[in-house]
């Protein structure tokens, strides 16, 4: 079967191809290189010794995207990545991501609706719950007014796509809600590559160790958790890659209870900021420079994932400890640097 991976050669992207790959699926990368690189396409080569289709196109060109599924008629499932990602980032351009992450997905469901039996896995985000009132975070926990523009492109995403779910039986859809992906590719040949200044925690942390950044700045310690850093729910990133593969699935076998579900991706425990510094110097032998400074606007206190349902509806359950995640990232760290001294 041929699945169109959007955004295929960014952080959980890469990872999920790979997963595809190695369960023998005809994988299609779309994406448009603007916070990613080619290089990675070699990486997932070198791991699964085969080679996904790649074509370089931005889904904000409609004629483009037709033209392309035009050759593509045998597509049997979508995973859509391709969005702009960062919370801080959409605070400051509410436009871009308004452009880049809405108006993509409303070409990419057009063109969905001319297949046969069309089948999209969501990249939604646990952003959609806000500052949950009760934790962990169920499915049925309320979308609350979103804390960024990201998160809100996120909420629309999903309502989009269940409202054309409601008119068209034909299309079936799984958001998938994942909390805070991190790590690498065991191998240490694809992982999180942030082009600029990282937006997410753990490249943070690893540009630090490593001295590519002179210090990590912790966005507030005056929140009311363990020790006043912001705490959340940290999953392995080929975690989240099998479950996509799962969720497709799911579609593809026609398992799903309805045309349009949701589910919660983490690992079920709340780390704090300060935790995950700890944890990094403890498996890494690395020792943090790091300051606290500011809030940062967008951010939640707390969110953390009650995985039940994905357990036991979509089979699935983390398997990767923070530790393992970290170590992986750190080791992906180290080859990224010997690329670059190479």
């Amino acid at each position: 079967m041929k699945i169109l991976v959007t955004g295929g050669l960014g952080f959980i992207g890469s990872h999920v191809v790979v997963e595809l790959l190695n369960r023998d699926y005809e994988v299609v990368i779309v994406d448009n290189l603007s916070n990613s690189s080619i290089s990675v396409l070699e990486g997932i080569h070198t791991i699964c010794n085969k080679k996904p289709e790649f074509e370089k196109l931005d889904l904000r060109n409609k004629q483009a995207l037709s033209d392309f599924f035009l050759n593509h008629q045998d597509i049997s499932g979508v995973i859509h990545f391709a969005a702009s990602k960062a919370v801080g980032e959409s605070v400051q351009n509410p436009l871009l991501y308004y452009e880049n992450n809405m108006n993509t997905l409303v070409y990419l469901l057009q063109e969905l609706q001319k297949l046969s039996k069309p089948n999209i896995i969501f990249s939604s985000s646990c952003t959609v719950y806000g500052q949950a009132d009760v934790l962990p975070i169920t499915e049925s926990a309320p979308v609350k007014p979103a804390e960024s523009p990201y998160g809100n492109t996120k909420q629309v995403g999903e309502e989009i796509i269940a409202d054309v779910c409601k008119i068209d039986s034909s299309l079936s859809a799984i958001a998938l809600r994942y909390f805070n992906p991190i790590g690498a590719h065991h191998s240490g040949l694809i992982g999180e590559l942030p082009l600029g200044t990282p937006q997410n925690l753990v490249p943070y942390i690893t540009q630090t160790a490593i001295g590519q950044r002179e210090q990590l700045s912790i966005f507030g310690n005056d929140y009311p958790t363990i020790d006043g850093t912001a705490v959340r729910d940290y999953i392995h990133v080929m975690d989240l890659a099998i479950a996509h593969v799962v969720a497709l699935e799911r579609l593809i076998n026609n398992e799903v209870l309805t045309n349009f579900e949701t589910f919660n991706i983490g690992t079920g425990t709340g780390s704090s900021v300060l935790e995950v510094v700890k944890a990094f110097e403890n498996v890494t032998g690395q020792s943090l420079n790091y300051k606290i400074v500011n809030r940062r606007d967008g951010d939640v206190t707390a969110a953390y994932a009650d995985t039940t349902r994905a357990n036991n509806v979509l089979g699935w359950k983390s398997q990767f400890t923070l530790q393992e995640a970290l170590a992986s990232a750190w080791k992906w760290q180290q080859t990224v640097m010997e690329i670059k001294e190479y």
